[in-house]
């Protein structure tokens, strides 16, 4: 039975329109620009309009996460879509804004790829889901509940999606409510409008009202499902979402899965300006074979430590600088290429380059300091901002430590840091801290690879002998 037949949408409008009036506390409703948070979106827009002007007075506050890598026409899309949102609700005198998250300049994902060496996401580490989707949904939930106390925060989760989002629904159920406690935000609310429709009941009530009440196009959205033959990637507010992956709408640098069947789709239906982005993506991916790691990668984490697989070999961690410069590089290229269809579509954000640049120079001991050169030479433009350089050493330095700790068979990297250290203490008033930092960097692993190698199956062999 279809969900527009009976009365089920106007029995789901008076549940919306008894909740609102009867509860005071706020509602945030997540959107993903996706088909189950615009019918949920669409649901409670539609029910609060019902309402005398006089009543619409509890603020609903819509919320997007932009990790700033997402597919670009979805970007696109969700971009007009906030936009008209904010003028139909102040000309439907709806009390209803709408808000773009975006991840903190730390966390975003070229920053921690390309600035602190992270590798590709898989699925054993995705360090990218709670620093960009998470952390800004979360920090704008958890505000307004310090603002009001408490607040329901609407999502377009569907019971029948898959059994894992089934447990996850059934754990936050208070019996008797309409509401679910939020399992790992307090003051959390979790309402869901549509989470008893099939995927059927969602495309019929979206086609049923074509134009969204906010002046977006429901079949452009259908559309773009077909030539994706994608699902939605929800709004992640815990860890207990799965990541997009697969065929979903999601970020075009995703690693995760072993192909991009949604921009792969795009592509092929005509989009094939985004063939670039595609290649840098696998690309990207190919980084994670176990084949060409030691090529790329450091065999010590950020830490300067090592960690083992059982067998006693050394796990290959963070991507090396040059490797890091590398990535960069294509990067770079391809936003060349995607700038042949879009002159101002941009791929890494100049403030995004400074904090890589200042990481390159302050944690990973890049004295050349080769990020404006490189910028410069596949761009022909300076990069924006300057950095203070007063207490950097640079190239010359680098060539006399180079000699040195050749002559005296150190550590070039164990040298360049405990300089760093003493250089970004240089001045304060109280230097204490210098001391716990001088020993945390002694405190690292400074054999070479061969010797530790070496050692550990040396360790391996006594204990299976004992």
């Amino acid at each position: 039975m279809s969900i527009l037949e009976g009365n089920k949408i106007t029995g789901i409008y008076q549940n919306i329109i008894e909740l609102y009036r009867k509860n005071p506390l706020p509602w945030v409703i997540g959107y993903s620009g996706g088909k189950d948070s615009t019918a949920t979106l669409q649901l409670i827009w539609n029910a609060v309009t019902q309402i005398p002007v006089a009543e619409r007075i509890k603020p609903i506050y819509v919320i997007s996460s932009d990790t700033l890598v997402e597919t670009p026409v979805i970007v696109k899309y969700i971009d007009s879509a906030l936009q008209r949102m904010n003028i139909a609700a102040q000309e439907q005198q709806l009390n209803l804004t709408a808000h773009k998250l975006t991840p903190q300049i730390q966390d975003t994902f070229w920053v921690n790829l390309i600035g602190k060496g992270y590798p590709a996401p898989n699925s054993v580490f995705r360090w990218c889901t709670d620093r960009m989707k998470i952390k800004p949904s979360n920090k704008f939930i958890l505000d307004k509940v310090a603002q009001h106390g408490e607040v329901i925060l609407a999502l377009g989760m569907r019971k029948n999606e898959s059994a894992n989002r089934n447990k996850v629904i059934e754990n936050y159920e208070v019996k008797g409510y309409r509401l679910a406690s939020h399992g790992q935000l307090r003051g959390a609310w979790v309402f869901m409008p549509v989470e008893d429709f099939t995927t059927d009941d969602i495309w019929t009530y979206l086609l049923h009202q074509p134009i969204s009440p906010w002046g977006t196009d429901n079949r452009h959205l259908s559309a773009m499902y077909r030539s994706a033959a994608s699902g939605e990637c929800p709004l992640v507010v815990d860890d207990t979402t799965a990541s997009c992956g697969n065929s979903r709408f999601g970020c075009w640098t995703c690693t995760v899965v072993t192909k991009d069947k949604s921009m792969e789709a795009m592509i092929d239906s005509g989009d094939d300006w985004m063939l670039p982005l595609l290649e840098f993506r696998d690309w990207l991916s190919s980084t994670q074979n176990p084949e060409v790691k030691h090529l790329q990668r450091e065999f010590k984490g950020r830490d300067g430590r090592v960690k083992f697989f059982n067998g006693g070999r050394v796990k290959y961690r963070t991507y090396k600088l040059e490797f890091s410069k590398e990535i960069l590089t294509r990067l770079l290229e391809t936003e060349q290429a995607v700038q042949r269809h879009d002159p101002n579509y941009e791929l890494i954000s100049m403030a995004e380059l400074s904090e890589i640049r200042r990481i390159w120079i302050s944690e990973r001991q890049d004295w050349a300091d080769e990020l404006p050169g490189l910028y410069q030479k596949l761009t022909g433009r300076q990069l924006a901002g300057n950095f203070s350089d007063v207490f950097v050493p640079g190239t010359t330095e680098l060539q006399i430590l180079n000699e040195l700790t050749e002559q005296h068979e150190v550590p070039i990297q164990l040298v360049q840091k405990l300089l760093d250290a003493e250089w970004q203490s240089y001045g304060m008033f109280r230097r204490s801290s210098i001391h716990s930092t001088i020993e945390k960097i002694f405190e690292e692993e400074w054999r070479s690879f061969d010797d530790l190698q070496s050692s550990a199956l040396e360790n391996i062999e006594r204990e299976l002998s004992e």
